[in-house]
């Protein structure tokens, strides 16, 4: 009976010590997370450069000039460099290439017109959108058309094929009257819309930004009709990274920087 009774005190000892083993593991496996989340931002910290993924072929976000890098993406890489006290670092990447890059740490973010894709955020985050590249509706100046709701008995010049053919040919069924345009390209569907050929374009919010800085007659209608955001990607371990990053984001729109980029190029 005695060696029962001090081998029960052993196991009833050995039960009361696991609240505190079980506390002093998730201590553990916090501070290793918290290492790991921060390790990619004290490295950059450290060599003071921030290497960012681009793909050099995609005007006017990034592309080549001679040797050097110019565009929206490359503007916005240097500012949010310049802001955080580092040194931008571009490398040049293919298109099917970057999340790949960015997964194997051979870049620390990717700033490459990247659409905010749901599917990829178990293993990459997304800063808040910088650009909205999604479809617009395009009227004439002084037009009272404010929306796709008020196309009904209207126009509609789309690019074939493109978001913007597929948006108008859903309106079509519900508005009546509504007869949808189909043009080869965004500009010849715009340039219908200048025409006075339809009474709207339904196109991307690229093509219609370099469209109507290059021309006059044209205003953008109401808030874009089908959005796609454009976001820097992050791979989804990296936190503090992401922080830094988005809150210095925050600061470049707040002082009007990020539009004056974009505008740069499509203005």
């Amino acid at each position: 009976m005695i060696v029962y009774d001090f081998h029960m005190r052993r196991i009833i000892g050995n039960y009361r010590l696991l609240p505190a083993l079980a506390a002093l593991l998730v201590l553990l496996l916090l501070a290793a997370c918290n290492s790991a989340r921060g390790e990619t931002w004290r490295r950059i910290q450290e060599e003071g450069v921030l290497r960012i993924g681009v793909d050099p072929t995609y005007p006017p976000f990034a592309t080549l000039e001679g040797d050097t890098l110019v565009g929206i993406d490359a503007d916005l890489g240097r500012a949010l460099a310049a802001d955080l006290g580092l040194e931008a670092e571009f490398r040049g990447i293919g298109y099917d290439g970057l999340y790949d890059a960015l997964a194997t740490e051979q870049v620390d973010l990717l700033i490459s017109a990247l659409v905010v894709r749901p599917e990829m955020m178990r293993d990459f985050a997304y800063s808040s959108p910088y650009f909205d590249a999604g479809q617009v509706l395009v009227v004439p100046e002084g037009s009272a058309i404010g929306g796709l709701e008020e196309m009904g008995g209207r126009t509609l010049a789309v690019e074939l094929g493109a978001e913007g053919h597929v948006t108008g040919t859903e309106w079509q069924r519900r508005l009546s009257g509504l007869e949808v345009a189909p043009y080869n390209t965004a500009d010849e569907a715009l340039g219908a819309a200048l025409a006075g050929e339809a009474d709207a374009a339904l196109v991307d919010a690229i093509s219609a930004r370099l469209f109507l800085a290059a021309s006059e007659g044209l205003a953008l209608a109401g808030e874009p009709v089908a959005p796609e955001p454009f976001a820097i990607v992050f791979r989804i371990e990296d936190e503090t990274l992401q922080e830094a990053v988005g809150e210095s984001l925050e600061r470049l729109r707040r002082r009007g920087e990020l539009e004056a980029i974009i505008g740069r190029w499509m203005e």
